[in-house]
């Protein structure tokens, strides 16, 4: 039998028990449980909006160093080429290394030499 008015609605909720002192008081605990999650949620979104931004800062500054340490290597970069030129054209000139035995192989062991410009067989294995 479904109802048709809301007359009938309307005498269930008068029907009902007024509200007791156990009603009242999990009313009451409802609410404060909720004040403290929205403060929780509040301070939980908080950390994470400043975790974020630390790690924004973190990142632009390893960005800096990044691009400071190619810098970097691009200037030693220049600068080995720039010696290395200077030997290259050194060694046809230079007595020393004509007149000289060539070193033993054991003090260059742990070294690689990958300029394939520089002719003098000291430095090349």
């Amino acid at each position: 039998m479904p109802h048709s008015s809301d007359s009938s609605d309307s005498s269930s909720f008068s029907q009902s028990p007024p509200p007791s002192k156990q009603d009242s008081s999990d009313d009451m605990r409802k609410v404060q449980r909720r004040e403290k999650n929205r403060i929780a949620a509040q301070k939980s979104r908080l950390r994470q909006t400043q975790k974020a931004d630390t790690l924004h800062l973190e990142s632009e500054d390893l960005e800096r160093q990044n691009a400071a340490l190619r810098r970097e290597i691009k200037q030693l970069t220049e600068e080995m080429k720039h010696f290395a030129s200077m030997l290259s054209s050194h060694e046809p000139l230079c007595s020393v290394l004509t007149s000289l035995p060539p070193p033993p192989e054991v003090l260059y062991a742990s070294h690689t030499f990958h300029q394939s410009h520089i002719s003098s067989p000291r430095f090349q294995h």
